[in-house]
């Protein structure tokens, strides 16, 4: 049956469905789908879902909104309607020394210092972390690209102007590479559900001492083009073998 915000049927989205947070951005994804190929599967509150092929092979992508609230009520719903391999397609806050914005990141944990994760677990200590398969594979794809990538761990925040002064100082020095804002609750849903997730993360700006976000964020222009080299990095991963997609 239809879920509640995802107003589709089960047999609607791909077994691999990407997630950007941006619904303008997933529907740019779905235009990079094969010609003819794609349907819409999903407005309802403009959570935009799509559902296609690229190479002949099936993929959906479906809208998650900002932030671990919104992305688990979307990842709960595409779970019970059959999702199997969910990749976070989003941006980050550069905080690790040498990282410049324009750079893809991909996410080897995430601190889960969000409401929603926290929610989940009762305050009980865990480290959400993603599929290695996946994340292999996203790695490769990227390497296969010559795309430059770090891979790390992320801390996923519930706040984006952080007043703090050594907020990206304390996390810096933990080794975490970046902030964002979905990929720890991401990464509990499919290891609860025992699903492949992994993130892919463009970095949007870039937080050290002396600069902040508002100063370093990508012009509109320069993220479009840094965002399309990791869409086609996500999309690349449809060369996973079909056999390793059994759950784990």
């Amino acid at each position: 049956m239809p879920q509640i915000h995802l107003r589709a049927e089960e047999g609607d989205y791909a077994p691999l469905v990407l997630l950007p947070g941006d619904p303008n951005r997933a529907r740019r994804i779905s235009e990079r789908f094969d010609e003819g190929s794609v349907r819409q599967v999903n407005e309802h509150r403009a959570l935009y879902g799509f559902t296609g092929t690229y190479h002949g092979k099936p993929v959906s992508v479906q809208t998650s909104g900002m932030g671990t609230p919104s992305l688990s009520i979307v990842v709960e719903e595409l779970l019970r309607l059959g999702a199997k391999r969910l990749i976070r397609v989003g941006t980050c806050g550069g905080i690790a020394k040498g990282l410049k914005t324009g750079d893809l990141v991909i996410a080897s944990s995430a601190a889960a210092t969000d409401g929603a994760t926290q929610t989940y677990l009762h305050g009980e200590s865990y480290a959400p972390t993603p599929d290695f398969l996946l994340t292999d594979a996203l790695y490769h794809a990227a390497e296969a690209a010559d795309i430059p990538v770090r891979v790390g761990q992320v801390a996923s925040v519930d706040v984006f102007y952080n007043p703090d002064e050594d907020y990206a100082r304390r996390w810096r020095e933990r080794g975490v590479l970046a902030f964002e804002m979905e990929a720890s609750a991401l990464f509990y849903l499919a290891a609860r559900a025992r699903v492949r997730a992994a993130a892919l993360l463009t970095v949007s700006d870039v937080l050290t001492d002396e600069v902040g976000s508002e100063e370093s964020y990508l012009s509109a222009a320069e993220l479009n083009t840094a965002v399309e080299r990791m869409i086609t990095v996500a999309l690349s991963v449809q060369t996973l073998d079909a056999d390793k997609e059994a759950t784990q």
